[in-house]
């Protein structure tokens, strides 16, 4: 008699509850920026983010927190790199301690339960519409002529060492003081920015990435967030194929010589 097979008995895993396909909201990476061609041979200069899978790491309902939200979790972090208080709320959910959190603000919370798995999966589709939040590149402490394009002063009629500084910032006649937005020297960049309106391109749910045609804020490795677009428009159109002149023009004649020859 014939030993029975270990992977026989092994347990089964037990498959992954999905939250709501509605919910559009992912957590991801950006890796950079390619060149891709579509069916129609056009050539799409896209943004490659990883995507996903997040876990549903809380949700908050209106009735004990005062708000609904879902809160997301990205990227595998190591359980030593957390203090108890963190490890617990990891713990409590049942996923792995994430190194990226978020929360989305949701009408209704209801259909979501902790543990649930937020990826590309019928989320999102060629030719749908979105924005990306992220951070633009920093540029750390930058002058007036780097970070607003002064032009500078100029170099001579007894100007010394002025060729780059932002000249007046006050004006002696009114106010005699320096007015709250003034253009001057100061950290340039790393600010939050959104891009509405991105083209998906491509899905590759298999590699949990997704292509998007134009650039996406921040440095190839940072953070973005993509979110289902505020625009009226959610999906590309397609138009249908139009209809050649020459062909039409062509059948004509040959339609009235047909009804000649009867």
């Amino acid at each position: 008699m014939s030993e029975p097979n270990a992977t026989q008995n092994a347990p089964v895993a037990a498959p992954e509850k999905e939250a709501p396909s509605a919910f559009k909201r992912l957590i991801g990476r950006k890796l950079g920026m390619t060149q891709i061609f579509d069916q129609d041979g056009r050539l799409y200069g896209v943004s490659v983010v990883e995507a996903g899978p997040c876990k549903v790491v809380g949700v908050r309902t209106s009735g004990t927190d005062g708000y609904n939200a879902v809160c997301l979790g990205f990227s595998p972090l190591a359980e030593k790199k957390l203090n108890k208080a963190q490890l617990g709320q990891f713990k409590k959910a049942g996923v792995e301690p994430m190194r990226i959190l978020k929360e989305f603000r949701v009408d209704n919370s209801a259909g979501f339960e902790l543990g649930q798995t937020v990826g590309l999966k019928n989320r999102f589709a060629q030719g749908d519409y979105i924005d990306v939040q992220g951070r633009d590149k920093g540029h750390g402490f930058a002058g007036g002529m780097k970070r607003h394009g002064f032009r500078g002063l100029p170099g001579s009629h007894g100007a010394s060492d002025k060729e780059r500084s932002p000249g007046s910032l006050a004006s002696q006649r009114s106010l005699g003081r320096v007015i709250p937005g003034q253009r001057m020297a100061g950290r340039m960049g790393f600010r939050v920015h959104t891009i509405t309106k991105l083209e998906v391109v491509k899905v590759d749910e298999a590699k949990n990435l997704i292509y998007l045609n134009g650039s996406v804020p921040g440095a190839a490795g940072s953070t973005v967030f993509l979110l289902e677009t505020t625009r009226t428009r959610k999906k590309k159109l397609v138009q249908a194929p139009k209809a050649d002149k020459k062909a039409k023009k062509g059948a004509a004649p040959s339609a009235q010589k047909a009804a000649a020859k009867k």
